[in-house]
């Protein structure tokens, strides 16, 4: 039986739970439950905080778990990153108040700088040739400078809207760039159930990037929507009862479909329909 790890709270949770359901696990579960079972997929899921999920996956006692880059990061896990996931993208930022140069991240020099991720930040001072002093907080470290422990902050951001309100200003480039990753444990052997687990999360997260375009063209115009949507392999064409009309079906990239129809339409096609695809093997 294989064993997960998932988040049980903060912005990756529900994210992690859809994409597990729309590859046909955790079909039912209490918010609440920190164990669940799912007998029909040989799978037991381990709800846990965040920040445990890479060291339980690390240490082996878990075959796989979905968290954040940070977290992996910051952890000195030795799990394996495998897939990124798409969701949850974030960025580690440095931010103090009253900055001359946004750009000179010199200031920092013998700054006290609060921080949840204290290893992301050591090792990016000692990659950077600086010197700071450390501040662990649990969370919640836009407030440290206005509270008097520490004269920067350094954190995952989604916008940096926080921290502006807490009249910080963002300094440099971001540290890291986040997002949700899929994480396999040390001692994790492949095998048939490692295989297919990894292969429906791949699906969900493949099917998410296209959608499928039907539409009806006349028989003479299928060289030319070909070109439009190419399809994976081909488009897949039927004749219609009307003569001289097709039927054509063709998946395109979600973020393109748009600017198709907007194509298909100027060059004759009707009946243009776009579907969403719940998982996809390419």
């Amino acid at each position: 039986m294989l064993k997960i790890a998932i988040p049980n709270k903060g912005q990756l949770a529900d994210p992690t739970q859809k994409l597990l359901r729309e590859a046909g696990y955790l079909r039912s579960h209490h918010p609440r439950d920190l164990v669940v079972s799912d007998p029909e997929n040989d799978v037991e899921f381990f709800f846990l905080r965040p920040r445990d999920v890479a060291t339980y996956v690390g240490e082996g006692t878990l075959d796989f778990g979905i968290t954040g880059k940070d977290l992996l990061l910051d952890s000195k896990s030795k799990a394996n990153s495998i897939m990124d996931l798409g969701f949850g993208q974030s960025s580690f930022r440095i931010a103090m108040p009253s900055i001359k140069d946004t750009k000179d991240i010199s200031s920092l020099n013998n700054l006290r700088i609060a921080t949840s991720y204290p290893n992301i930040l050591k090792d990016w001072l000692t990659k950077s040739g600086l010197k700071a002093e450390i501040v662990v907080l649990d969370g919640a470290v836009e407030n440290a400078v206005r509270l008097g422990v520490a004269d920067a902050v350094a954190d995952v951001v989604d916008t940096g809207t926080t921290l502006k309100q807490a009249g910080l200003v963002i300094l440099g480039e971001p540290i890291l760039q986040s997002q949700a990753v899929l994480l396999k444990g040390k001692n994790t052997k492949d095998s048939i159930e490692t295989d297919n687990f990894i292969r429906r999360v791949s699906s969900v997260l493949v099917a998410r990037e296209y959608v499928m375009v039907d539409y009806d063209i006349e028989q003479f115009k299928v060289e030319q929507a070909s070109k439009i949507t190419p399809g994976i392999e081909s488009p897949t064409i039927s004749p219609l009862h009307e003569s001289g009309w097709v039927a054509v079906r063709a998946m395109t990239k979600r973020k393109e479909m748009h600017k198709v129809m907007d194509e298909l339409y100027a060059i004759g096609a009707k009946g243009v329909i776009v579907t969403e695809i719940m998982a996809c093997r390419l």
